[in-house]
């Protein structure tokens, strides 16, 4: 999963322009400061990034950046 973390964290960065330093497995998506519309485009980069499906309802605000790696590792171990 460590791997998929730091991948996920790459993402946050690219994608959102976010601060590697600022984002922590504990940190929430809504306290990253990415609203409804960032989790739809975080679900979408993340489906592309990683090839897998990812449903926007399995991403909320109040997820984890490691709920959200936890959650793609689990999907990469039945593909």
């Amino acid at each position: 999963m460590e791997d998929v973390y730091k991948r996920l964290v790459e993402l946050l960065t690219s994608t959102f322009g976010l601060d590697a330093g600022s984002i922590e497995p504990t940190s929430t998506l809504s306290g990253l400061e990415l609203d409804s519309l960032a989790l739809v485009e975080l679900s979408v980069a993340a489906q592309e990034e990683f090839d897998v499906p990812i449903d926007d309802s399995e991403l909320g605000p109040d997820s984890t950046v490691g709920q959200a790696a936890e959650i793609i590792s689990g999907k990469l171990a039945t593909v």
